[in-house]
């Protein structure tokens, strides 16, 4: 959005958002946070929630009549969103496209129909889409420029009454309700293991834009008085932490962008975890073992995401230099293969390159 008004001052923008959107002057009809559900059984609990948004939305795009309908990630809703706009006759571009690399290779066929534009952030999902006929340009990953620490470790930890001569762990058990609390109790109890065996521990809780405090101080209250909540400072525990337990998701690419070791944790609902088994056809699940190509960080899922495994797991990060140096090293591959800086302005002007908006100021 900020990369467009810097082209186009006179656009105006509506429809989902978070606060970050809201800032840079969407129109926000729904809170991305609304939307935050995890699981397709959770899904299904919120369908007519879900039903709602979409009618909402179908409406005011019939009354205010966008140029354009601009869909980020969230394929399940945004698909069929799609569709409903290319009916209506309003084009379409996608950012952040749907990992069908991962799962639902057949939706790229319903993707062509319906979508007219497309910017993907990995370099191997541009050939997928061209195969396809859709119109497809890489524009890198967008993270390359917001991944960045504002504060140097002994700043940090000064701010927040820390040591910065001894160890420090990240606990990031994700953005929704739901994975704190399946992930941050194991978290916690993985966290009072290790403070056992590493002398001067500190720990650091990261909260997520999307959550509350009261969403992950019950997990803490116990803990010891060394285990601290953050909030604004995700990036700077990132890259200063020894070493981070971190929810699946995006957060893990920019755990790595930082060079730091982690584990890579996933937890959801049994049957959700089951079925999306048997749909998902890759061997990591962890993104930045996805962009690696090979397993940089090691992954517990479901039952082995447990207060023992993750302290076994994560241990050797503190314990052995060599180890820590070594995934150091191959998490810069990482940060290679996401290619350059500047993917917004590209998705920008690959946005206003559309006829529906050529000439539009």
């Amino acid at each position: 959005m900020a990369e467009v008004k810097k082209r186009r001052p006179g656009c105006v923008f509506f429809g989902i958002g978070g606060d970050e959107m809201k800032k840079a002057g969407v129109e926000t009809v729904f809170h991305v946070r609304e939307m935050a559900f995890l699981g397709f059984f959770e899904v299904l609990k919120h369908y007519p929630f879900i039903r709602r948004v979409f009618r909402t939305l179908s409406g005011l795009a019939d009354t205010r009549k966008p140029d354009c309908c601009v869909l980020i990630d969230y394929p399940g809703f945004n698909l069929r969103f799609a569709d409903r706009m290319h009916k209506r006759g309003i084009p379409v571009f996608y950012y952040i496209s749907p990992q069908v690399w991962a799962w639902g290779k057949g939706r790229v066929k319903k993707m062509a129909r319906c979508i007219d534009r497309i910017a993907v952030i990995f370099p191997f999902e541009a050939g997928i889409y061209q195969k396809a006929g859709i119109p497809v340009r890489y524009v890198g990953h967008p993270l390359q420029d917001r991944v960045r620490a504002a504060m140097s470790r002994k700043n940090f930890f000064r701010e927040l009454g820390l040591d910065p001569q001894k160890p420090m762990v990240g606990l990031l058990p994700g953005s929704r309700s739901q994975e704190v609390g399946k992930l941050l109790p194991e978290m916690v109890g993985a966290y009072r293991k290790l403070a056992e065996t590493i002398p001067g521990l500190q720990g650091l809780i990261c909260l997520a834009p999307t959550l509350s405090m009261s969403d992950v101080s019950p997990y803490a209250q116990e803990a010891d008085p060394s285990l601290r909540i953050v909030d604004g400072r995700t990036y700077e525990t990132m890259a200063h932490a020894d070493a981070v337990m971190v929810a699946s998701g995006t957060a893990t690419l920019e755990t790595a962008l930082f060079g730091t070791p982690m584990v890579i944790l996933y937890k959801m609902a049994p049957l959700s975890y089951c079925l999306g088994k048997w749909l998902v056809k890759i061997e990591s699940i962890g993104l930045v073992n996805i962009v690696a190509g090979k397993r940089v960080a090691p992954e517990l899922l479901q039952r082995e995401a447990n207060a023992e495994r993750i302290y076994e797991t994560i241990r050797p990060f503190f314990l052995d230099p060599k180890t820590n140096a070594r995934i150091r090293k191959e998490l810069k591959i990482v940060r290679e293969k996401l290619g350059k800086g500047g993917a917004s302005a590209r998705a920008a002007e690959w946005l206003l390159e559309m006829p529906c908006l050529c000439g539009r100021r």
